[in-house]
């Protein structure tokens, strides 16, 4: 059953349409009658109608582009009804009818030109790699062309053509076809001229360099910055959260970093971070990578594309995961093709022990959570009047198991009796994820969001609850602006890729800190501006889950990483069991529930729950939340951070050593002994040399990538399966 969000979102799209077609007719009879009144107004309300959708409906735009009724076709159906109108009415000349005609057919062959134009342009600046905190002035970048010229090219000719439009509509009312044709001239003058600037693009220092241009300057790039470790990520729009939470560990470890992306969009959803960043889309550039001293990869997550860089003989690879969880994702068969699976602590370790997926034990190294330090320990009961709870329910997953997620089955009693406590504030943070698979988690969040909005509005309405001072709503906008302007996420709205690659130079020095400090004041001014009665829905990226955590004295979930993280806390959590099983098999079949408390899909238990944060001396359970922590996330001593580097670095002491020890070709190979025993001749041990065996065959497909992968495991052979995503949170 489709989400209320969707059957509006469609209700609207129905009305729209409708709308339009309306008007067309309604444009037409005004136009054979003739009606002068009703053609002006029709013809106006159709073009605006159409701007509109332009910008408020782009589904319908796709929807109407499928049944050949693209923008084209509709402004020329406009244009044919109001030139039928004028010549019923004015009655234009035989010049005048020849200007119209022939102005009209000239406009259309422009907006045409243009867009071949605009084609052009934008593949000359579709750059075969995208960086970011790297200088790329070496590169004579210029900034882009005008979006109305480059990139909407429906907008583009709907905004041209109302001079001729408005031409020949007043030309219809006063009977002057003068109007008309000085309209349809107005029109094809702007196309002429929109045209002639957007080529100026193609040439002179406008122009983007070529590939061979670009692919050069950034071997030259990584030859000087020699980065040691790498970050790399692939996926969709909203799994940037899975990199995003190790982008402070990243930097923090010693060595050169880099961030290693692979769809061009990513590049402004990844946060702010001073580790430069590179974007390579194509495979056949990937390879690049190879040439360089980079050693290792770090990958927070597993996608299809994950196997194009596992084929490079001269990485070693490690999987780091984006959380821990108990959830089958978190131990995937993928694994094993990645030289090594670094994990928190040990019972991720046993975790794949008992899963016999084919990962060595001894290829299993505990690093602990880095990303844990801001999460502030338990400082004993609520201070104030209400116990704040933390409802994060996960996603649905891609399998259709009902213990994904409880937001289906159990969100909305959950929620309901949270917010019948009058001493409960609530903090619904749902998964970015909820609803991208099952349509009835969208719908299950919506209600949820609906029923916290009705809560709000009647505590807002009793006496005593006040809303803080506007000058805390005033420095909350304040701080988001600043850290936008930090993050480099602000730009012109023009701008492109190449133009925001030309913008995302080095880094002033410090800026990492400065964006660190104030994304702490960012989330500190956020609880200061709303109220503490108030109960928060929490989607966007400030305040971060961290943040929350810190906010609240109680935590529900679902099995996810979240439970995991939240356990740094040491604070009472609840676990929510929609997967069908008792109580008992339910914590036997997930560690992290050991320490919980377990709530059906009806949350009874939950008022007990509260009482117990209220009153710590009846919390049985603090021991084993403690005893839990440990087995989950390693010890205390040493810092997860110094285990984690260490990691790093022995790692990279590895690809070293066996980068000196293979030979940098099969024909060196065979060579090898002849050249110990004669004169030297190329070096048997080249940084950052191809097998080209490997790099130059170019297979795709699970068997192809699968094959590769074995190269690129060292001593194990892998076979992942590929699958989509690893998403454990």
């Amino acid at each position: 059953m489709p989400s209320a969000g969707l059957l509006a979102h469609r209700k609207g799209q129905l009305c729209a349409l409708l709308a339009l077609l309306g008007l067309y007719a309604a444009q037409l009879v005004g136009a054979l009658l003739p009606q002068v009144p009703l053609l002006i107004a029709a013809s106006a309300g159709c073009l605006g109608l159409d701007l509109l959708v332009q910008q408020l409906r782009p589904r319908l735009l796709a929807f109407l582009g499928r049944l050949r009724f693209d923008v084209t076709a509709r402004q020329l159906v406009r244009d044919l009804i109001v030139l039928v109108g004028l010549l019923r009415l004015a009655e234009p000349g035989r010049w005048e009818q020849a200007a119209l005609v022939g102005g009209l057919l000239a406009a259309y062959v422009t907006h045409f030109a243009c867009q071949l134009v605009a084609l052009l342009v934008r593949r000359d600046r579709a750059l075969p790699v995208l960086t970011r905190n790297v200088d790329a002035s070496a590169l004579g970048l210029s900034p882009a062309p005008p979006r109305i010229l480059a990139r909407q090219p429906g907008r583009r000719l709907l905004t041209f053509m109302v001079p001729a439009t408005a031409g020949m509509l007043t030309a219809t009312a006063t009977r002057e076809p003068l109007w008309a044709v000085g309209g349809v001239a107005l029109t094809l003058t702007a196309l002429v001229l929109g045209t002639g600037r957007l080529a100026q693009w193609l040439l002179g220092d406008r122009r983007a360099p070529d590939e061979r241009t670009v692919l050069a300057w950034l071997d030259a790039w990584l030859a000087a910055y020699r980065p040691t470790h790498a970050m790399y990520f692939s996926g969709g729009a909203s799994s940037a959260y899975q990199a995003n939470m190790w982008l402070g560990t990243l930097a923090a470890v010693r060595g050169r970093p880099l961030i290693v992306l692979r769809e061009r969009f990513m590049m402004q959803k990844i946060a702010a971070t001073d580790v430069p960043v590179v974007c390579l889309p194509r495979v056949a550039h990937l390879m690049v990578l190879e040439r360089s001293p980079l050693k290792i990869m770090i990958h927070p997550a597993n996608s299809g594309k994950t196997s194009q860089v596992l084929r490079i003989p001269s990485l070693m690879h490690t999987f780091v995961n984006h959380g821990e969880s108990d959830k089958l994702s978190s131990c995937n068969p993928y694994a094993k093709a990645y030289d090594e699976v670094w994990v928190a602590g040990q019972a991720a370790r046993e975790r794949y022990r008992l899963a016999d997926i084919g990962v060595d034990d001894r290829d299993v190294v505990e690093v602990g959570r880095p990303q844990l330090a801001p999460i502030r320990p338990a400082a004993g009961p609520p201070a104030g009047p209400y116990v704040t709870v933390l409802y994060a329910p996960t996603w649905e997953g891609w399998t259709d198991d009902p213990g994904n997620t409880s937001i289906m089955l159990a969100g909305e009693r959950i929620v309901r009796a949270l917010l019948a406590d009058p001493g409960v504030r609530l903090v619904y943070k749902p998964h970015p994820m909820t609803g991208s698979v099952d349509p009835r988690a969208g719908a299950a969040d919506a209600r949820i969001r609906a029923l916290v909005a009705e809560a709000n509005a009647a505590r807002a309405a009793e006496s005593g609850h006040r809303r803080p001072a506007p000058e805390a709503r005033a420095e909350l906008a304040r701080r988001t602006a600043e850290l936008d302007r930090l993050a480099d996420g602000v730009f012109r709205p023009d701008a492109d890729d190449v133009e925001r690659m030309l913008a995302q130079s080095v880094p002033e020095p410090g800026r990492a800190e400065a964006v660190e400090r104030t994304q702490e004041a960012c989330e500190a001014a956020y609880w200061a501006a709303v109220p503490e009665w108030e109960h928060q829905v929490v989607d966007g990226a400030v305040p971060g889950l961290y943040a929350c955590f810190n906010e609240t004295h109680l935590l529900v979930s679902d099995v996810s990483s979240v439970v995991s993280d939240y356990l740094a806390s040491e604070k009472p959590y609840a676990v929510v069991n929609t997967s069908g099983l008792g109580e008992d098999a339910f914590r036997a079949a997930f560690p992290t529930v050991h320490a919980a408390t377990v709530l059906p899909p009806d949350a009874e238990g939950l008022a007990e729950l509260l009482a117990v944060v209220r009153d710590p001396a009846r919390d049985t359970l603090a021991e084993a939340r403690a005893e839990l922590k440990t087995r989950l996330l390693g010890p205390d001593e040493p810092p997860s951070l110094d285990r984690f580097d260490a990691a790093v670095q022995a790692l990279c002491a590895r690809a070293e050593e066996r980068r000196t020890r293979r030979p940098a070709d099969p024909a060196d190979a065979a060579e090898a002994p002849a050249r110990e025993a004669g004169p030297p001749g190329r070096a048997s041990a080249v940084p950052g040399a191809a097998d080209t065996t490997v790099a130059n065959t170019d297979v795709d497909g699970p068997a192809g990538n699968a094959a590769q992968a074995g190269n690129a495991a060292g001593s194990r052979a892998g076979e992942p399966a590929s699958p989509e995503s690893s998403v454990s949170a």
